[in-house]
């Protein structure tokens, strides 16, 4: 992910030089202007003697570098990150590695960093469910809920069909139970239940009136539901029933879906909480996310909250639907970060953006004064794409093409004394970078060239795609540069 180094915290008392090379020196004395707009920044540029910032070395910087004599510290492209400590022993004062992209420089001088337990605690347990359970053969059940055991799930879950009785049901349990995996049952066939709790399972979903005057024997907690999801009054009666019978027990209303009465489900696990306070409760948050269309993590995340409020210490989730398969994660996610926000009083906001996905949190664009700039000092034919207010920026030497569409730009640079150098792998190159461009103005995301788009917690890193050129003049490689 593109992530903003540790932020520094400025004091007026500081000076801060900053260092860059010929083409960002517009960029970054407009964005360090900005900052010094918002507080109080003492500083000073140096303009190294080289095109693009991103390929000095320390020791070409240190024969380079000048440092003003008021300057109290040393700010460098992040692309130095691994060499500071050796460029703070030269120069002999601190030195800083801002982030790559310098438009990250306000978060960088923003405010206090986020606290490293922001996702370290939660009280939430994830029941994860493997629906169709006898569908699936011995190896497959074992691989399915090896995973999600992996993605975060506390207890697996092994949802039964209805229709038929599972006699291979006990078997299952004791591979999984040998496995070393903590599991659940789903049924209502009492034979089912018996079964799989005397083989491992550790939990059953759900008893009623219809089942519980056999969950005395199976010997392990259950999950006490209504009879119907708007009668209270029977889950009391099943509650009063097993409790007499000593069987411990968690308590689940039922959600209901949107247009079947969600919210006055929601008021029932409210009531239910007043009922009963010292009671383990459990949410079916499937119910939701399964039939709903749209994106899982924030409907996964805002009843995580929901059950951190109201004290439910268990979900049931599963990722049967394509937009939820991902449930277990993002309750992973959210369970730490509802956690950290409730007992911090504090809104989730600014903490982590691992579920920030579809869009990123900020977009930073150039101005339109500093790309023309760019694009007037660029020497060489390396392509550089930018991603800004609805458009796509091609920029070389002698070149600035731009378009909201691709194509066009891709047809209009096949027609310049430029395409000479657009081979076949240069052209899937840029291909593929402007494929990532076009994605990232349609959602709202930063784009910045040669680099993942961010994707929250499911980013995939990208190696660089950087294509070597034919020997220039002087002798030596061009690559394509961002």
């Amino acid at each position: 992910m593109n992530q903003t180094p540790a932020r520094i915290e400025p004091d007026a008392e500081t000076h801060y030089h900053f260092v860059t090379g010929r083409l960002a020196e517009a960029a970054l004395r407009e964005v360090v202007g900005e900052i010094a707009t918002r507080i109080t920044l003492r500083y000073s540029i140096g303009v190294m003697p080289i095109t693009v910032a991103a390929l000095m070395t320390p020791r070409w910087l240190l024969r380079h570098l000048s440092v003003p004599p008021e300057a109290d510290a040393v700010i460098v492209p992040g692309y130095l990150s691994e060499h500071r400590d050796e460029l703070t022993s030269a120069i002999g004062l601190p030195v800083h590695c801002g982030p790559r992209d310098l438009r990250q420089l306000p978060e960088f001088f923003g405010s206090r960093g986020v606290p490293d337990d922001v996702m370290a605690s939660h009280d939430i347990r994830i029941i994860a469910e493997i629906n169709h359970a006898p569908r699936l053969s011995r190896e497959a059940l074992l691989e399915r809920a090896k995973q999600l055991r992996a993605d975060g799930a506390d207890v697996i879950d092994i949802g039964c069909d209805p229709a038929t009785r599972w006699v291979g049901i006990g078997d299952a349990f004791a591979a999984l139970t040998d496995a070393g995996i903590v599991t659940s049952v789903d049924t209502f066939d009492a034979w089912e239940a018996a079964q799989a709790c005397r083989r491992g399972a550790s939990l059953v979903l759900s008893v009623n009136a219809s089942n519980r005057d056999a969950a005395a024997d199976w010997g392990v907690e259950v999950v006490a539901i209504p009879d119907t999801p708007d009668d209270l009054n029977s889950l009391d009666a099943t509650v009063d029933s097993l409790t007499r019978r000593g069987v411990p027990l968690r308590l689940d209303p039922i959600l209901e879906p949107i247009g079947m009465g969600f919210t006055a489900s929601l008021v029932r696990y409210v009531e239910t909480r007043k009922r009963y306070p010292d009671l383990e409760m459990m949410m079916g948050i499937g119910n939701l996310t399964e039939l709903t269309d749209v994106d899982s993590a924030g409907i996964n995340l805002l009843l995580l909250a929901i059950c951190q409020e109201l004290s439910i210490g268990s979900v049931l989730t599963t990722e049967v639907i394509n937009w939820a398969r991902s449930s277990v994660r993002e309750c992973d996610l959210a369970r730490r970060l509802v956690h950290y926000s409730i007992h911090h009083a504090t809104p989730p906001k600014r903490l982590d953006e691992s579920l920030v996905m579809l869009r990123d949190p900020k977009l930073r664009a150039y101005s339109a004064e500093v790309l023309e700039r760019l694009a007037s000092e660029v020497r060489d034919h390396n392509y550089r794409i930018f991603a800004q207010d609805e458009r796509l920026h091609l920029i070389s030497a002698g070149l600035h093409l731009s378009d909201p569409d691709p194509f066009r730009i891709f047809a209009e640079l096949m027609e310049r004394p430029q395409a000479a150098n657009v081979d076949a792998g240069h052209a899937f190159y840029l291909g593929f970078e402007m494929a990532k461009a076009m994605t990232a103005l349609t959602l709202g995301k930063q784009y910045e060239q040669d680099q993942a788009l961010n994707w929250g917690y499911l980013t995939r890193p990208e190696q660089s795609h950087r294509i070597a050129r034919k020997p220039s003049r002087r002798g030596r490689d061009d690559t394509t540069e961002t």
